[in-house]
């Protein structure tokens, strides 16, 4: 199995892709982890990362494709893949096919995990923390009864600054703009799948089982 996971901030691929890990024993590699383990590894293109990410600059296509190449030779992806966070753009979706044909592992799939508008908002905006147990919760989605128990334990329902809506809303629109063409190009060569990626973590993965 390998496959491309696609989806706005808030979709839940990384807890979808965990589950899958899990169950079918492919790695889950995103393009942070990646990033994180190159420059700490010294490897020729994590040091080209280090020195560019210092700068303050993004790090550039052909350094992503290079990171990307040597976490793809490893053994443990030698029977799949699921790749989070890139490609980002059709041309870096061109660029893996190609690294791909070379490795001989072409692509199974790309899935977009659909989610409507509305709801990442209030996935992301509603997102709070407990101040005293830790526990991830959501004003919108978490049960009543959760909350409350924050609340009893002498907590505070904590939200991360840049979850508000104004931020998201950009987020949002900052993935739209590349992605949507990348949607568009993977639908036309036949390996776009769309799973509703809305209602509970377990309906959302047997809805992805069956896509794949």
């Amino acid at each position: 199995m390998r496959i491309v996971l696609l989806g706005a901030p808030g979709s839940g691929k990384g807890t979808q892709a965990a589950m899958l890990k899990a169950e079918r024993g492919v790695p889950h590699i995103s393009t942070g982890d990646m990033l994180r383990a190159a420059v700490e590894a010294g490897t020729q293109f994590g040091r080209k990362a280090k020195s560019i990410m210092e700068a303050g600059d993004l790090v550039p296509d052909d350094v992503m494709l290079g990171i990307i190449s040597d976490r793809l030779r490893e053994d443990d992806a030698a029977e799949g893949f699921i790749l989070d966070g890139f490609p980002r753009t059709e041309r870096q979706a061109l660029d893996l096919d190609e690294l791909l044909d070379e490795l001989a592992q072409p692509l199974d799939a790309a899935v977009l995990m659909d989610v409507d508008t509305d709801i990442l908002m209030k996935r992301l905006t509603g997102r709070r923390t407990c101040s005293e147990t830790g526990k991830l919760l959501n004003v919108y989605f978490s049960p009543p009864e959760e909350l409350e128990a924050c609340k009893q334990a002498g907590g505070e329902l904590i939200q991360r600054d840049d979850d508000n809506e104004e931020t998201i809303a950009n987020r949002l629109a900052v993935y739209r703009e590349p992605t949507e063409p990348l949607i568009d190009s993977y639908r036309k060569r036949g390996k776009l799948k769309r799973v509703n990626a809305e209602g509970s973590v377990d309906e959302v993965y047997e809805r992805l089982l069956a896509a794949l």
